[in-house]
């Protein structure tokens, strides 16, 4: 079960109703009873902090380099 913000365009009031992500439920306002507007919250994923970069990346060697090519000349 989720939880997602609404607001009441009516009244102004806004609260909290949990249900299933696949549910899109129509919910009427506690306070006067009319229907609701789902607030929209981009808030998802926020990455902080000095050590994100450094614990997901892979070993200092990186990727190994591939050797010339010395048919056509082109690749260096």
């Amino acid at each position: 079960m989720a939880r997602y913000d609404y607001h009441c365009p009516d009244c102004g009031a806004t609260f909290e109703v949990e249900h299933p992500m696949s549910a899109h439920p129509t919910v009427s306002c506690p306070s006067c009873g009319h229907v609701a507007d789902r607030v929209f919250d981009p808030s998802g994923i926020v990455f902080k902090g000095s050590g994100f970069y450094n614990t997901d990346q892979r070993g200092k060697g990186g990727a190994p380099k591939s050797e010339k090519c010395e048919s056509c000349g082109a690749c260096d």
